[in-house]
């Protein structure tokens, strides 16, 4: 790895090249980029991918340096260790802020006490603590850390403690970048900011197309754009073996089956087979999961893909998915639950309901834990590793200033707890339905069903807030599951009360999909394949699934399910 900002320790050699003196100051005629900062990123660049006579060249004919001598001294002295002389380079290149250049001192000591530490050189280190490390010091905590490192009895011990790879591994190279933030850029090129720029440029591109949909890099020869011909637009199969309207869908983790939930009472497990160009989609199923007592309202695949969980009124059933045997049925809600999820890590679930309690199960379906009497009717729940977000309804009607409500409405709530402590994290409150709620991959974000007719984007990052909504379609009386999907989860996408399945951009809100194709009602769920970046189910009342990929060959595709063949055409109301 290579911090080195495009500069070895060595200097330029001199070169026999001839001086080129251009016009202006413009990279070239009608050009907005300054030459001189172009040429320079140039320089740096080459001696970055180990150009170094091509850039020493450059640097001769254009006559523009990649840094002046005390900026390489600078470098030198903080690579090579010698601190007095990197304080004394720090003082003539550094900012002007007199707090900048105190943080830059204390940096500085810091390395240097340390690797007095790893020395063992006690007495140093023990100078350097008092003299330098102590006055500037602002955090307490962080220097009662440091004067424990003195109790150390080895340069390993110290790496340990202190999280650090010592003199002789990149520490001096990761000093040197958080120095550079407080030297004014023109002085000292940021490392490797060609890279930077065109990373940006690709960001801003991707961002740009609103069809993108593909995990692999793009060329920097030409602007990238995504054709809307292989976008998920197309149904490839049509399944139809439920008899009442399905409910929820959700995907195995690898992808390869797909789980429905239908208020006739069952689950159905999908295999998802090959494309047949003439059939379209094979897709299978391999169980139906029945004597549910009502209506099946939800699902959840264990993270090894082998146990499914079903719920439907007060009980929770645990099936295992390959033999669809029943092996578990669990109770512990005095009302219907909305929403079961397992555990990431695979050591349990948990389940919520309309009865204000969420309670918490080991993988074999012992009860754990219990939260009882929440502040709300709990809809739906989600989880990742660290926090678990419930969303729901205000169980009591809340007293408001009438000034602040046009008309009267339930107060809703989006509880923040942590899972293994137990403590809300925060509470956000707000008017309408909240009915659903999903969280990214990455944890960033939270995806907020909330009537009427609109979905919410949560930034969970420090406090959380709302970062986008997302409309157009039709939502209020039902409730409809929404979800991430597509490559890097770009897109969002949702069912509607209308019968239509709606896709935005994630980053921007335009709606750049509306597919019809299902019968009248609602479209309850869409569920993207978490390992098929472009495929992703919908269900709805007219008691269907259907599957969505780009359209193959142009040809006209067929329901291939057992209750027989029908024709049908997709018709597509998208952006463009």
């Amino acid at each position: 790895m290579s911090l080195t900002n495009g500069h070895g320790l060595s200097p330029p050699r001199k070169r026999d090249v001839t001086k080129v003196t251009l016009p202006g100051t413009a990279l070239y005629e009608g050009s907005h980029i300054d030459r001189e900062e172009f040429i320079r990123l140039v320089i740096q660049s080459l001696r970055d991918v180990g150009y170094t006579e091509s850039a020493d060249v450059l640097e001769a004919e254009s006559g523009y340096r990649l840094e002046s001598r005390s900026v390489s001294a600078f470098r030198q002295a903080i690579i090579q260790g010698h601190w007095d002389e990197a304080e004394e380079a720090m003082d003539r290149l550094g900012a002007a802020d007199e707090d900048d250049r105190q943080s830059a001192k204390y940096m500085i000591s810091q390395q240097k006490y340390l690797e007095l530490l790893e020395a063992q050189e006690l007495n140093s280190a023990l100078t350097v603590l008092r003299t330098e490390l102590a006055p500037l010091s602002m955090e307490p905590e962080r220097l009662q850390l440091l004067s424990s490192l003195l109790m150390s009895t080895s340069g390993e011990e110290v790496r340990r403690a202190a999280h650090w790879d010592g003199a002789r591994g990149l520490s001096r190279q990761y000093l040197l970048q958080d120095l550079q933030c407080f030297i004014p850029s023109s002085i000292m090129i940021p490392p490797q900011r060609f890279d930077t720029l065109l990373q940006q440029a690709r960001e801003y591109q991707r961002n740009s197309c609103l069809y993108h949909n593909s995990n692999a890099p793009f060329s920097l020869y030409t602007d990238h754009a995504c054709g809307r011909d292989l976008f998920p637009n197309t149904t490839t199969v049509i399944l139809a073996e439920h008899d009442d309207e399905v409910w929820d869908i959700q995907w195995s983790h690898d992808g390869g089956h797909l789980a429905t939930a239908s208020a006739d009472g069952t689950a159905i497990v999908w295999r998802l087979g090959p494309v047949d160009p003439s059939t379209g989609r094979e897709c299978t199923p391999i169980q139906v999961l029945r004597n549910h007592p009502c209506p099946v309202n939800g699902l959840s695949w264990s993270p090894d893909n082998e146990t499914l969980l079903t719920c439907a009124d007060q009980v929770i059933k645990v099936w295992k998915a390959k033999t669809g045997v029943c092996i578990k049925e669990l109770t512990g809600h005095s009302d219907t639950i909305t929403a079961v999820e397992w555990l990431p890590d695979g050591s349990g679930f948990i389940s919520a309901g309309m009865d204000c309690r969420i309670v918490f199960w080991d993988a074999q379906g012992k009860k754990r834990d219990t939260w009882e009497n929440l502040s709300i009717r709990i809809t739906d729940i989600a989880m990742d590793r660290s926090r678990l977000i419930a969303v729901g309804i205000s169980r009591e009607p809340v007293t408001v200033d009438p000034a602040s409500l046009l008309d009267s409405q339930d107060r809703n709530g989006r509880s923040v707890p942590s899972p293994t402590e137990g403590q809300v994290e925060s509470t956000l409150e707000d008017y309408g339905e909240v009915t659903s709620v999903k969280i990214s991959s990455d944890s960033r974000y939270a995806l907020v069903g909330h009537g009427p007719n609109e979905i919410q984007l949560w930034d969970l990052e420090d406090s959380p807030h709302l970062s986008r909504t997302y409309i157009g379609h039709r939502a209020g009386k039902n409730v409809i599951r929404s979800c991430f999907g597509g490559a890097g989860q770009h897109f969002v996408a949702s069912g509607s009360e209308n019968g239509k399945v709606y896709i935005w951009q994630r980053e921007t809100g335009i709606l750049i999909q509306t597919l019809t194709g299902h019968g009248s009602g609602t479209v309850n769920c869409v569920a993207w394949n978490p390992q098929h970046p472009s495929m992703f189910a919908s269900c709805s009342d007219d008691k269907t699934i259907r599957i969505w990929e780009p359209q193959p060959n142009g040809l006209s595709l067929e329901d291939t399910s057992s209750k027989g063949k029908q024709r049908w055409d997709m018709d597509s109301d998208a952006m463009g």
